[in-house]
């Protein structure tokens, strides 16, 4: 299930990194709208996070949960696509856009070995440690989604 959601979370990021501006364009949606729906997608997952209300995804007969919700959305969500997006058109050089792909297959390296490790780490840092490390990334998350609100927001008016 580790590499079936990393797999589909790298080839959701790669077709938005290749292709992304053109999606939006066709679909007539900027940057900074998806950066603000991206947001509050993010700030949705970091409250449930920080109260606890977690849901286990749960395996139907109908559904891979490998695909869906680990590898798109959770994974590969519109946070992710909208900084994908960012950084390669960002990238004006060869060695950028080396360096921007190559910091997106080490980032699905390291998604693959936790999950891929993820009883080994619960059985070390225990039940408190979870609690603990699902509140902090609640926290920190929300912050980064309360950000990404607020540089789409911020981009809307500059373009006004």
């Amino acid at each position: 299930m580790a590499w079936q959601a990393v797999a589909v979370a790298f080839g959701v990021i790669a077709v938005f990194g290749l292709l992304g501006q053109q999606i939006l364009d066709y679909l007539h949606v900027s940057v900074p709208a998806l950066m603000i729906a991206g947001g509050l997608l993010l700030l949705l997952i970091a409250l449930d996070l920080l109260t606890g209300k977690t849901d286990e995804p749960t395996q139907t007969k109908d559904v891979n949960v490998a695909l869906v919700p680990l590898g798109m959305p959770l994974l590969a969500g519109p946070g992710a696509i909208v900084s994908v997006i960012l950084a390669v058109q960002h990238a004006d050089s060869a060695t950028a856009q080396v360096s921007v792909w190559a910091a997106i297959a080490a980032m699905h390296v390291v998604l693959w070995l936790a999950m891929r490790y993820s009883l080994l780490i619960i059985r070390v840092i225990k039940d408190g440690g979870v609690v603990l490390v699902t509140r902090l990334a609640g926290m920190m998350l929300s912050a980064i989604a309360v950000q990404q609100i607020i540089n789409g927001v911020t981009q809307v008016i500059r373009g006004s």
